[in-house]
């Protein structure tokens, strides 16, 4: 009995229709961005298309307005989205926002579902995440934001964030604190929602990064903001999901991002690749198109199969998503893969275009100050390399093979 490859023909149906939207809308709209003013009116242009063509928050149930696809489908829609910057934004299905809306489904009380979440996905406002803070960084569970009770009405809070994602671009933020010291680690922090502005919800600046930016860069990604966070009034009705329950909460819409993230890593990849091959077909050196060198059909070989290592990989969590089953090893490993992957395609396609791909007349030279974060966001390499690490000594100590935490049972 062998194992079934094919995609579904109606997803591979919304797989094409995705593809032709971010080929002969977004991609196109992406020159017509000068200015914020600019960035309204196309971004609001491509939402009213894209709403009007069925293209709208693919992720979420038919019921709350969204295309109710699965994880099959939703991957192979993210993985044409993230050809262009303004692919994931013109159907509603940028991060963090997205995250933020399937936690609220997951968690949300009634009243959260009508404040909060329903104009999310009407795309009339966007959320941050503030999570990670200096003194913490890749653990968690030393975050020291402290929420206090107050009386049975108010949660006040005090403490920094640091690197809060769409921060300077956000109307509301999730906010995770600790409200219990003496719990269980993973049972110290709760999640909390807030409205912005508010003065005790400071942003104290965006940082700086070695990502390149241009006008548009904190109004289309929202930067990564340092926030102070002073006597900071939460009603008690904007706890999320329950005391104590922060933590378990941040790593399922974490675990989703890091997926996220590699979807459109594998849309910028294929971008890459495939300017990288209009040009040596194109460009002739010494007598000979580039396209004809053994040396740069090798290039184009490795950049091609470390796509379609990708691909597989996503497509089997996909698999075992729609299934219920146990990614988390399989999460870990396409995180730290994905993000060498994009790196190592984009920076092949800046070599095979010469000084054109370092100079800023191609997308290429951005794109590589910005995929470097891949190792960090999420999790960094270390972290997920240590946990797949771990899980294959328990294999090996339980099984007396590694093979169950290497994919040797992929299914």
């Amino acid at each position: 009995m062998s194992i079934d490859f094919e995609i579904p023909a109606d997803a591979k149906a919304i797989r094409a229709k995705v593809r032709q939207w971010v080929h002969d809308e977004c991609i196109p709209a992406e020159k017509r961005l000068v200015d914020k003013e600019s960035f309204k009116t196309v971004l609001a242009e491509l939402r009213t298309k894209a709403r009007a063509a069925g293209l709208w928050l693919p992720f979420i149930p038919k019921e709350y307005g969204g295309m109710g696809l699965g994880p099959l489908a939703n991957a192979l829609v993210q993985m044409e989205l993230g050809e262009s910057h303004l692919g994931a934004l013109s159907m509603n299905s940028q991060g963090p926002d997205d995250a933020t809306m399937l936690t609220l489904l997951a968690h949300g009380t009634e009243f959260q579902k009508e404040k909060y979440l329903k104009p999310l996905l009407n795309g009339e406002k966007r959320v941050c995440y503030s999570m990670t803070e200096k003194a913490a960084g890749a653990d968690a569970t030393g975050m020291q934001t402290r929420a206090v009770k107050d009386g049975n009405e108010n949660y006040i809070l005090n403490g920094e964030k640091w690197f809060s994602s769409a921060a300077s671009a956000a109307d509301m933020a999730v906010v995770m604190a600790m409200t219990d010291p003496d719990a269980p680690r993973h049972q110290r922090y709760s999640t909390f929602i807030v409205e912005l502005p508010n003065p005790g919800y400071i942003i104290k600046r965006d940082i700086g990064t070695m990502a390149k930016e241009g006008p548009l860069s904190h109004i289309m990604g929202g930067g990564h903001s340092e926030i102070e966070i002073k006597d900071l009034v939460i009603p008690a009705e904007n706890l999320l999901g329950g005391e104590g329950q922060g933590f378990n909460m941040g790593q399922h819409r974490l675990a989703y991002g890091r997926l996220r993230h590699g979807m459109h890593n594998v849309a910028m990849a294929q971008r890459a690749l495939d300017m990288a091959a209009a040009h040596v077909t194109q460009r002739e050196t010494f007598g000979k198109k580039l396209s004809e060198r053994q040396g740069v059909q090798w290039m184009l070989a490795d950049c091609a199969s470390e796509l379609y290592m990708a691909r597989l990989m996503l497509l089997h969590i996909a698999y075992k998503a729609e299934r219920g089953m146990d990614l988390r090893q399989e999460n870990s490993i396409a995180k730290v893969f994905l993000a060498h992957m994009v790196h190592k395609v984009v920076d092949t396609a800046i070599q095979l275009h010469g000084a054109l791909g370092y100079s800023t007349d191609t997308p290429l030279a951005a794109w590589y100050t910005h995929i470097r974060s891949q190792r960090l966001v999420d999790g960094p390499d270390e972290v997920h390399r240590w946990t797949v690490g771990r899980n294959v000594i328990k294999a090996y100590e339980q099984f007396g093979t590694t093979a169950s935490a290497a994919g040797g049972d992929l299914l």
